[in-house]
């Protein structure tokens, strides 16, 4: 009953390259983003008005969410509120 998997024409690299859920790594790279101030203040103002998270924010701007919480909190230190307490 021993045997091969594959028959003698069919190769091991033909069966990969016939799998569809295989992951193209070089389809899942972004390029960067250069963080500049319309980026910063967009990302801001949707974090502000909770209409982004910190993670789509930082990733925007092209900053790292540390980066993104210290710009936000500066944000929120010079800029009133615009909401009733």
């Amino acid at each position: 009953m021993g045997g091969k998997i594959f028959p003698a024409k069919f190769s091991h690299d033909t069966f990969f390259k016939m799998n569809p859920y295989r992951i193209n790594y070089k389809a899942l790279k972004q390029e960067p983003v250069k963080t500049t101030p319309e980026n910063v203040k967009e990302a801001n103002d949707n974090l502000f008005r909770a209409k982004w998270n910190l993670p789509q924010a930082a990733k925007h701007c092209g900053m790292s969410q540390k980066e993104m919480k210290l710009t936000f909190w500066e944000f929120l230190k010079y800029n009133p509120s615009t909401y009733k307490a």
